[in-house]
């Protein structure tokens, strides 16, 4: 793979929100085992998704509470 290439991949993968530990782990994986990588990818993936459904569930009891709060004033 190009220096630059390389570098474009490395700084994808940490706007991605990869730490160091699943940066080594997928540059580790040879480029001829793609399904390996995507499956580290995807598990990674799943995890931000996760992570999104629990603080949407946040946000909607914080919208709960402020609604609760603003119609016990009437």
């Amino acid at each position: 793979m190009e220096e630059s290439s390389q570098k474009d991949l490395l700084q994808n993968l940490k706007d991605a929100g990869c730490g160091r530990e699943l940066i080594r782990k997928f540059m580790e994986i040879p480029q001829s085992r793609e399904e390996e990588q995507i499956n580290l990818l995807t598990a990674h993936r799943e995890k931000l998704l996760h992570k999104i459904h629990k603080e949407e569930r946040q946000i909607t009891c914080l919208d709960y509470l402020i609604y609760q709060i603003e119609h016990r004033k009437a």
